[in-house]
Parts: structure tokens; C-alpha cells; sequence
């Protein structure tokens, strides 16, 4: 049996995070070890997410979770939500992405930009589990530049009509319910937020198949072919890009803090692999080549976390900006991603076999770099923050 996580904490940042903060930490950092890490190497393998964790992550608060109490959510500041992440992540990609979706992406625009109705309906059964959703805006064709949909709502006399397709749409298969974006004219600023039950006339989604990354992970396309919803269906609140774009930063937010969670895990095997994997005679730690991977591995996540910890503060002083967030996402992400490839080189050929997490770590973080925003994008938003200067067109 593997030992439990003890965390990574060079710098001793539990010591700027607040009691409940660590206490939420510790609470999901032990569910992870007791009910995620004993089944995800069989889910990784098998292409299928763990649905029977989903009662017990809904029973911890872990769905919008820094979403107001009075609809059912725990009410959590920014910072215990990214730790949340951290963990969920630290256990496998695809399973953040689950809790990711669920709450940043479909609970906050619901909360953001739906009717107090809308709150009251769908916001409690998404807490509790009872709901799952997800959230179409990426396009087969416009991916990075979601202002190119061509998915159109058009209104009737009782309701809206809704055409389209979206793509890379996680928890799609699963869902009940799927916040959808569509333009309701030809410009981007018509583009708006619409609550469809996945059970409606001409909603269909289908899994992608052949992924060799996300492997527990529902993927799927939707496809609305004259999907019929009523007029309480349209987020009153929404309006243009800049709606869906929203919540794509607090999605971001969370991936931030979640691949530190990733190159936490994949550091402290290395670590430990390292300190009892004898080669000429000596364990391998001992050699500068490793050590040399295992220093560059801990300086990367203990900047990283201290990152993250700044701007969950700025956030929860709501002083935090979408170009900030686009910083930590691009930097965390690459780091993680290049820490699960020298963790995955220093297990040698141990590293490719799934009883070990680097490998799986390393090819679910080459998704999370595309998704949410490809490292490019985030370099292009950053290079305009800096320069004033837009290169997007």
C-alpha cells in the first residue's frame, strides 16, 4: 500500500493559509488518497470517469464550491477553493476537470448571469450531485477563437431554437443539463447563455473516441438540431463573449492551482522512487543527475505555489484580473507538464507503467496546456497586457 501524501511545502505556505483553508486541504487531500488513488489507474486505463465518486465529492461541498451557501454550496473563499483543485488534480487531471466544469463552468454562469429561478432550481441539485452539467462553447472550427460560433439561437413567439455543434465538451455524455452558448444575430455581441436540458428534442451527444490523454474523462460533441427551449431558458444576465469568457477565467483560475497539484504528485515519486532505486550500487537520489531534476522540480512548485496563493488572495479581495489569471494558468501548466516529463524520464522504464503516475500525469497535462486557453493564447493575452498592442488579428 502506498504511503499517504504528506504535501510539498518548502517554504512553509501552510503557514499564510487560515485554519479552515488547511482544514478543507486536509479533508480532500485524504478523501483523494482513500477513494480516488485506489481506482484511477483502472479508470485511466479503461477510458471511463469513476462515476461512483461522485456522491462522495458532492457529500464533501466539492461542486461551486465558492458559490453562496444559501443555494446549497459551501460558501469556501477562493483560496480554500483552489486547494480543493490542488488536490483533486494531485489525484488526476480529468477528475479536476470533472469538479472544474461542474462548478466554474456551469454553476457560476447559472449564478453569474441566470434569473433568481434559474439559481434556486438547478444550483442545489448541481451542489449536491443529483445534477450534472456542461458547458458548450468550443466549436469543431473555432476553438481559441470562440467569437467565430456559428451555433445560433433564434427566437420564436414561445421560446428560442437552437442549431449548432460544440466540441471537447467535458461531462457532455453524462449531463443533464448544458449551458450553451449561441449567437441570437450575426455579431459576437448577440452571443448568449442558454440553460438546455440534455433530455430535449434534438440534443444528442456522443463521446469522443481514441483519446490518448484525459482517459478518465467524459469527452464528448453535442449536437443541437432544432432544439426547442422556453423563454426562461436564456441566462437573463448574459451578453457577448465577454459573458462565456468569464467564466472561462474562474475555469482557468482553478486549473492554476490544480496542475500544482499535478507536479506535486508526480515530484514526490520521483522523490521516493529516488531514494530506493539502486543502481551501481547506491540508490539513484544519489546521483547528480537526478538530484539536479529533483532541485529544479521543488524550486518550479514552490514558486508556483506561492503564485497561486497571492492570487487567490487578490481574488478574494476581488482585485485579481483575467490577464493575472492567464499568467498563472500558462505558468503552472507548462511547469507541471515539464516536472511529470523529467519525473517520468527518472523512473526509467518503470515510469511508462500505469501503476506509477508520472506517465498519466504527463499525457493528461498535455490536454490541460491546449484547453481553457492553449499557453499561446495566454502568451498573446499577456503580450497585449504589456504592450497595449493586440496580436490576435
Amino acid at each position: 500500500m502506498a504511503p499517504k501524501f504528506q504535501g510539498v511545502d518548502f517554504y512553509d505556505r501552510d503557514g499564510l493559509l487560515n485554519e479552515e483553508e488547511r482544514a478543507v486541504r486536509d479533508t480532500v487531500r485524504a478523501w483523494v488518497d482513500d477513494h480516488l488513488m485506489p481506482v484511477i489507474g483502472e479508470a485511466y486505463i479503461a477510458g471511463k470517469f469513476p462515476k461512483q465518486l461522485v456522491p462522495g465529492m458532492a457529500e464533501l461541498g466539492l461542486f461551486g464550491a465558492n458559490l453562496p451557501e444559501e443555494y446549497g454550496c459551501a460558501g469556501l473563499n477562493n483560496v480554500a477553493y483552489g486547494l480543493i483543485m490542488q488536490e483533486l488534480e494531485r489525484g488526476d487531471s480529468g477528475v479536476r476537470s470533472f469538479a472544474s466544469v461542474q462548478g466554474a463552468l456551469v454553476m457560476y454562469p447559472i449564478y453569474a448571469f441566470g434569473s433568481e429561478e434559474q439559481k434556486k432550481k438547478w444550483l442545489p441539485q448541481m451542489a449536491s450531485g443529483k445534477v450534472i452539467g456542461c458547458f458548450g462553447l468550443t466549436e469543431p472550427d473555432y476553438g481559441s477563437n470562440p467569437a467565430g460560433m456559428i451555433t445560433v439561437a433564434k427566437e420564436t413567439k414561445d421560446g428560442w431554437v437552437l442549431n449548432g455543434a460544440k466540441m471537447w465538451i467535458t461531462n457532455g455524455s453524462t449531463a443533464q443539463v448544458a449551458v450553451v452558448w449561441a449567437k441570437t444575430a450575426k455579431d459576437a455581441e448577440s452571443i448568449r447563455g442558454f440553460v438546455v436540458p440534455t433530455d430535449a428534442k434534438g440534443f444528442s451527444a456522443k463521446d469522443q473516441k481514441g483519446k490518448l490523454s484525459l482517459r478518465a474523462s467524459d469527452t464528448s460533441e453535442l449536437v443541437l438540431q432544432d432544439v426547442h427551449v422556453p423563454k426562461d431558458a436564456v441566462l437573463p444576465a448574459s451578453g457577448g463573449l465577454k459573458s462565456p469568457l468569464m467564466c472561462l477565467t474562474a475555469a482557468r483560475y482553478g486549473i492554476a492551482w490544480g496542475a500544482v497539484g499535478a507536479a506535486m504528485a508526480c515530484y514526490d515519486e520521483a522523490v521516493s522512487y529516488a531514494k530506493t532505486r539502486v543502481m551501481f550500487g547506491k540508490p539513484i537520489g544519489g546521483f547528480q543527475l537526478q538530484q539536479l531534476r529533483l532541485a529544479e522540480m521543488l524550486s518550479e512548485i514552490t514558486k508556483a505555489q506561492l503564485l497561486c496563493l497571492q492570487l487567490g488572495r487578490l481574488k478574494d479581495a476581488g482585485k485579481s484580473t483575467p490577464q493575472q489569471v492567464s499568467l498563472a494558468k500558462r505558468n503552472n501548466v507548462s511547469m507541471a507538464t515539464d516536472i511529470a516529463r523529467e519525473a517520468r524520464r527518472l523512473l526509467g522504464a518503470n515510469g511508462i507503467l500505469v501503476e506509477y503516475q508520472s506517465m498519466r500525469h504527463l499525457a493528461n497535462l498535455e490536454s490541460v496546456y491546449t484547453y481553457e486557453g492553449t499557453h499561446d493564447i495566454h502568451t498573446l493575452i499577456l503580450g497585449q497586457e504589456i504592450t497595449g498592442l493586440s496580436a490576435f488579428n
